[in-house]
């Protein structure tokens, strides 16, 4: 890897322009090539930012906009050499229809389940769905059967630059997910959401989405970001049920329906 590529800065990568009001107050952590985590054989990259200065709402909104994602303390957006499939997705819930399916998900859910928003918690039972969700799913990467522990759950997840909840599900009082969500002025941004493998029955990945919805709408934010919509990868795809939606593609959105 070229020493330089190390050493980019905001100004010199193509940075996407809905953002730029927030370049000045980040700062580049890494920048280098990886195996992608979610298309097989393909080197991905995507610059780490860190940031320097204080964030505001309606910065998490030009961020989101311009197709960034948050990891714990950092961001990062997709600048890969060789592929453009993740596309960055967002609903505008002025106008998402509810399908027929989703409202008997919904409805299942109010009758049977106990949800609530809340500040992210980190504890054993978090970690341990964390985990049997990560390994009933095989999404391991490597396909390794290493768990995280609370540190590492905590640095992915609850550790935040910006304003966070968590959705928390439960089953006879049983934790059964756990959906954590960024909060911008107009935008919701789903980070990750883990579930118990064994209650398939609920639906309780489109579950977490259309609870993201609702809070969104009934607080006033137009926008809920789904994250990366990656055609081939069947982890990633079945974002494309949540319609109307829009897709971030060589620095556009576009309209899906």
């Amino acid at each position: 890897m070229n020493a330089s590529l190390h050493q980019r800065s905001p100004d010199q990568a193509s940075f996407p322009s809905e953002a730029l009001a927030v370049r000045d107050r980040l700062a580049v952590v890494q920048d280098t090539l990886s195996d992608c985590p979610y298309v097989a054989d393909t080197p991905s990259r995507l610059p780490l930012h860190y940031p320097t200065g204080i964030l505001t709402a309606s910065d998490v909104d030009d961020l989101l906009a311009g197709g960034f994602r948050r990891s714990g303390t950092v961001m990062y957006y997709t600048r890969c050499p060789t592929c453009q499939a993740c596309e960055a997705t967002r609903v505008d819930v002025r106008s998402f229809r509810w399908t027929k399916s989703m409202r008997r998900v919904l409805q299942r859910a109010e009758k049977e389940l106990t949800m609530r928003f809340q500040p992210p918690i980190v504890d054993d039972d978090r970690v341990r769905l964390y985990n049997r969700h990560r390994h009933g799913r095989h999404l391991d990467a490597g396909g390794t059967d290493s768990a995280v522990d609370a540190t590492a759950y905590a640095s992915f997840l609850t550790h935040s630059c910006w304003q966070t909840l968590e959705l928390e599900i439960r089953l006879d009082g049983e934790l059964v997910a756990v959906s954590i969500m960024d909060l911008g002025e107009q935008s919701v941004s789903a980070v990750y959401t883990h579930f118990e493998p064994d209650y398939a029955r609920y639906s309780l990945g489109t579950l977490a989405i259309l609870q993201q919805i609702k809070w969104a709408k009934t607080n006033h934010r137009r926008w809920v970001y789904l994250g990366f919509y990656v055609a081939e990868n069947r982890h990633l795809n079945y974002k494309s049920r949540f319609k109307p939606q829009q897709r971030r593609i060589h620095g556009r959105w576009h309209v899906f329906d």
